[in-house]
């Protein structure tokens, strides 16, 4: 496992960490019903379905511009660049598909029911906390393997540097060999 996916792994677990246990002293501290904390947590749960995936598909999308940003580059980047955009690939559509499936399974009429017990809304209350929880970390940890990605390719290709662990190695030899021939060039010519 490489560092940009190290990295994206911790800052997706912290941040879902902190999010859960927020929302759950908030929902111990409140003193409500679990029912009307369902009630008012559903509306902002939705938006944050909704908004993860848009961003998600968004960033999906946009991932086709940063493959062909880096096939086009001058510099021959290393299977590993590209394994990484495949994660990114897989880790937001699995993103995207739970939140899907969270906003439908959210979006029951649970509440018309009269066969469902009290006791089941605070489960649902706190699933559905859990699954906010889970999207945004997960949504904090595509972004920052993106952000790392991005970063790579800016400093390879935007800023040409030649020196750096995904430039395959054919292409540092035959840059070296390019450099070695322009100085014999140079030297032949000062005679």
């Amino acid at each position: 496992m490489n560092q940009i996916v190290k990295r994206a792994i911790v800052g997706g677990v912290v941040s879902t960490v902190v999010m859960a246990t927020g929302t759950f002293i908030l929902g111990q501290i409140s003193g409500y019903k679990a029912m009307e904390l369902l009630k008012n947590s559903m509306s902002g749960i939705n938006m944050l379905c909704n908004t993860v995936i848009l961003g998600s598909t968004t960033i999906l999308a946009l991932m086709l511009t940063l493959l062909g940003l880096s096939r086009s580059s001058e510099s021959r980047l290393t299977d590993r660049h590209y394994k990484d955009v495949l994660t990114i690939a897989k880790s937001d559509t699995i993103l995207i598909v739970a939140a899907v499936i969270t906003f439908l399974m959210l979006n029951l009429p649970i509440g018309e029911s009269e066969e469902v017990g009290k006791s089941w809304y605070q489960t649902i209350y706190f699933v559905s906390l859990g699954m906010a929880s889970l999207l945004g970390g997960g949504f904090i940890a595509v972004v920052m393997m993106l952000y790392g990605t991005v970063t790579n390719v800016i400093l390879i290709v935007g800023l040409n540097m030649k020196e750096h662990p995904l430039i395959s190695d054919e292409e540092v030899e035959e840059v070296e060999e390019q450099e070695a021939k322009q100085q014999e060039r140079k030297e032949k010519n000062t005679f």
